[in-house]
């Protein structure tokens, strides 16, 4: 038994109203997206065009790297990485020969991770063509290259107590390598340039939430359930 008929009926119709609206949301109406993939794709294009921090690595790279000598045996599991590494060092101007899973790398290390630098700022910039003319593969497949390459010469650097070193290299691999990686094929957006469809989606977000409760809320009401101590 209905207790309060328009309380219910009005949120029936608040619900009904909710639903029409979340159908909405998952239809392909913005620019061939649903609403959910097209804030998605969003918020990632405002991110990326706030976590541009290659420029600054790359002045930590000038200060602290340059005219470093690198001499390691840089492990890999295997004989194709290694196989499969070795032309990113050789890029940077060094020596690396494949001795089994291991590269026995002499070279600058400064000049090393510039080289790392310029091919994370191409896949940040979406210009995976230019790394796969420069080394013959898919521009992400070199960025995973310098990442596991990064990853074992920090771990060498430690093991030789050049700390300082290591912490420019696990720099490196986490603000330029690995954001390059996550971002690629996104075109970088500013928060301005978008700042009143981020504003409307957060209040937006926010009404239709109190919609849901309310209808919610209004349905039980007059059906006449009542929360009491």
């Amino acid at each position: 038994m209905i207790a309060n008929q328009k309380e219910f009926y009005g949120g029936m119709g608040l619900m009904a109203g909710f639903l029409v609206v979340l159908v909405l949301i998952f239809l392909p109406l913005y620019d061939g997206h649903n609403g959910l993939n097209y804030l998605d794709n969003l918020f990632n294009s405002i991110s990326k065009g706030s976590a541009y921090y290659i420029p600054k690595v790359q002045k930590d790279v000038t200060q602290s790297l340059t005219g470093k000598r690198l001499d390691l045996d840089v492990a890999f599991e295997n004989a194709d990485m290694a196989n499969q590494c070795q032309p990113l060092f050789v890029a940077g101007g060094a020596t690396a020969l494949v001795e089994g899973a291991n590269l026995k790398v002499s070279g600058d290390l400064g000049q090393i991770m510039d080289n790392c630098l310029t091919d994370a700022d191409a896949l940040f910039h979406n210009k995976s063509d230019v790394l796969e003319k420069k080394y013959g593969v898919k521009g992400k497949q070199v960025l995973y290259d310098w990442w596991v390459s990064l990853k074992t010469i920090q771990k060498s650097l430690d093991k030789n107590e050049q700390f300082k070193e290591s912490k420019v290299v696990y720099t490196i691999m986490t603000k330029a390598v690995e954001c390059a990686y996550n971002y690629e094929g996104i075109t970088p957006q500013s928060m301005a340039s978008k700042l009143g469809v981020v504003v409307f989606a957060l209040v937006f977000y926010v009404i239709y939430t109190l919609w849901y409760g309310y209808a919610i809320m209004f349905m039980f009401e007059g059906w006449g359930l009542k929360i009491s101590h």
